[in-house]
């Protein structure tokens, strides 16, 4: 019982952490840190993409989906 209650925290932890840098990149058009700053070249694209998944797993599927697209765009560079 004791392992599920830890599982459960960690998870809900990681959730919040999410969302915490979904809103951060949607709002402020940047990630935090230099690693993620330097991976992430679409700041809120990829901050909508997050939100999106974290609601779309309760809601639907797709939006899940939608959202894991929008991540994976935010990631790629823009054309020169």
């Amino acid at each position: 019982m004791l392992l599920f209650l830890a599982i459960g925290l960690m998870l809900f932890s990681l959730v919040i952490w999410w969302a915490v840098l979904g809103l951060h990149a949607l709002l402020l058009g940047r990630m935090p840190g230099r690693r993620l700053a330097r991976l992430v070249r679409h700041p809120r694209l990829w901050g909508a993409g997050a939100l999106l998944m974290l609601m779309g797993g309760n809601i639907s599927p797709s939006l899940c989906v939608v959202g894991v697209g929008l991540v994976a765009l935010g990631h790629v560079r823009a054309r020169a």
